[in-house]
């Protein structure tokens, strides 16, 4: 067991770490060669297409005398989930950085999340064969961040093979063998799971402590579900399957239980008859809680698919705990779910699994954040959804999330990137620098900023060379309201949103602008309007269709056709005042996706 070492791969996006664990496949041939293929544990196409990480894959490395337990990890902020619970499983880190980037936003981020946990942290800087790329810089970056000497930060290159071999025997001797007691009663630690419908929930685990065979009877205790194993081994880097699984190894746990949410990611394995010896065994720590702020529904574009869709989000939260769901129903889009996410992208990423994994055509409402409410008697609300805003009246403050935001990007483009940011309203906080034409610039602002294509924004101002990443600060007051939109006279509630005073109009705008050109054209005009406290702040009109009641007339006098004009006009009056819109689910869909 002491030849047993757990680490990561952790870095930036795009910085190369499913190529780095390419090339470790190769290295320890726990792949054969004919069989090796890019990013081959990115297994999902999504993966592949977007190029980036978005699942941890575990997998076990024979290099000699050693087993090697790696974990990749992804790079998006969205996915930070990911990263805290693989680093949980592991005693070391490597911290990748790309030679022709340098540090970026995740890189700080996730090297923090490894710092609390108290990892052995290995630096490289990778993509040495690239012609633009800068190594000394990168690697003064990198010792100035870690205060060691830049000849400690190792050079590789993931695409050529160059030093990646030196970079695992670094590993080796660097990163310190598990602690472990092999006597204890059995602990596992679950950090991930999915589900298989022959196998149930199958339970991604750090044994920390005794060890446990296949076919014993264990017990989940957070859930207090017990189960019989049905299959345990490791990733190799599909599953392997083995006889046993001891403290200090990683692997899976095959629970045989087809109830996804009795399997929870941080929940503590025990095995059931040496809990009843001693009941006294205590969990482990497991993981804080992800706090979702960011707010979606989702409903199926066929209703019928309803329970397709309730069955399809319990499998999903298996395999990413970071989100969460519960049912709702709007009149205009019957039975959904409204859903809580980490970010924008892990929205597309979650609604696009649904329809490739699932099947699901789905309808998506814009994402928003969610608010609290502070009432006259100075109760607190926490409100996810603009149909659930109270009255004006019954409002006595309202406050929504913000972030601290950090971004590095080269020094010239420094003054066009804050003007993005006061343009949303954020607060200017630090500036620093990393390097002479390398600063990081601090803000805080309102998390609504976030999720409204702030990350395009930046990437197009800095031409690419910008990022950020930011963490949840809390709430803080907001001046806020409640925008409806009318239909003819009538509130459409699915179209309410809740936005800043300021941005109301815009908004607004926006909307009726948008429906004018997707819904069809009535007998009679239809006004549609956007109103804030029964002020109509924007408003657009959809002319009637008009049928030619005078086109069979030939000669004689005009008086008949003014009087067949006038009856028309008197039916399209009488139709405005009594006429009511059906907006089609299909319109739903279009004002929908113009947001997104």
């Amino acid at each position: 067991m002491g030849n047993i070492r757990n680490f990561l791969i952790s870095s930036h996006i795009d910085h190369g770490k499913s190529t780095l664990a390419d090339r470790f496949l190769e290295i320890t041939k726990t792949i054969e060669l004919k069989k090796m293929k890019p990013q081959f544990l990115d297994r999902m196409d999504l993966e592949r297409e977007k190029g980036i990480t978005i699942k941890l894959k575990p997998v076990r490395m024979n290099y000699g005398d050693f087993i090697l337990n790696l974990i990749d990890t992804p790079g998006h902020v969205d996915f930070s989930y990911e990263v805290s619970r693989a680093l949980a499983a592991v005693e070391g880190a490597i911290l990748l950085v790309d030679a022709t980037q340098g540090i970026q936003a995740q890189t700080l981020a996730n090297l923090d999340l490894a710092k609390k946990q108290n990892l052995v942290i290995i630096p490289a800087v990778n993509k040495i064969d690239a012609a633009d790329a800068r190594i000394e810089q990168s690697q003064q970056e990198i010792a100035n961040l870690l205060n060691i000497d830049p000849k400690e930060v190792l050079k590789i290159s993931g695409k050529t093979g160059a030093n990646v071999e030196e970079l695992l025997k670094k590993v080796i001797e660097v990163v310190p063998a598990p602690e472990i007691d092999i006597q204890k009663p059995f602990r596992a630690l679950i950090f991930d799971s999915n589900y298989d419908s022959f196998k149930g929930v199958i339970a991604f685990v750090r044994v920390i402590d005794g060890e446990i065979s296949s076919g014993e009877k264990i017990r989940l205790m957070a859930t207090k579900t017990e189960a019989e194993v049905k299959e345990i081994g490791f990733f190799n880097p599909g599953l392997s399957p083995q006889k046993k699984l001891s403290a200090g190894e990683i692997g899976y746990i095959a629970t045989g239980i087809k109830e996804p949410g009795k399997v929870r990611v941080g929940d503590t394995i025990v095995i059931s008859s040496q809990f009843k010896i001693n009941n006294s065994i205590e969990p482990l720590h497991g993981y804080q809680e992800p706090s979702p702020m960011v707010f979606a529904s989702f409903y199926p574009q066929d209703a019928n698919d309803f329970d397709l869709l309730k069955d399809a989000l319990a499998k999903l939260k298996l395999s990413d705990p970071a989100f969460i769901y519960e049912p709702e129903t709007k009149e205009a889009l019957g039975r959904g779910y409204r859903c809580g996410f980490l970010g924008t992208l892990h929205v597309e990423i979650i609604s696009e699994r649904l329809r490739r994994e699932f099947g699901l055509e789905l309808v998506i409402s814009t994402p928003s954040v969610v608010y609290k409410i502070i009432d006259q008697k100075g109760k607190e609300d926490f409100i996810y959804s603009a149909s659930d805003w109270p009255q004006v009246s019954q409002i006595k403050s309202s406050e929504e999330p913000w972030v601290s935001l950090e971004l590095i990007t080269p020094s010239i483009y420094l003054s066009k990137l804050m003007e993005v940011l006061k343009s949303l309203g954020g607060k200017y906080i630090d500036t620093q620098y990393l390097s002479f034409d390398r600063a990081i610039i601090i803000y805080e602002i309102p998390l609504r900023g976030i999720i409204t294509n702030l990350y395009d924004k930046i990437k197009s101002v800095s031409q690419g060379y910008a990022s950020m990443s930011y963490k949840v600060l809390g709430f803080r007051p907001g001046n806020l309201v409640k925008m409806e939109i009318w239909i003819a006279g009538t509130p459409e509630e699915a179209f309410s949103k809740i936005v800043a005073e300021s941005e109301a109009y815009r908004e607004g705008k926006f909307l009726v602008e948008k429906l004018k050109e997707v819904l069809p054209a009535e007998q009679f005009s239809v006004a549609l309007q956007a109103v804030v406290q029964s002020k109509v702040i924007a408003r657009e009109t959809i002319r009637a269709r008009r049928k030619d009641v005078t086109g069979y007339l030939y000669g004689g006098d005009v008086t008949r056709k003014r009087k067949l004009l006038e009856k028309q006009k008197k039916g399209k009056k009488l139709l405005k005042q009594r006429g009511k819109v059906e907006v089609s689910h299909q319109a739903f869909l279009e004002i929908f996706k113009s947001r997104q």
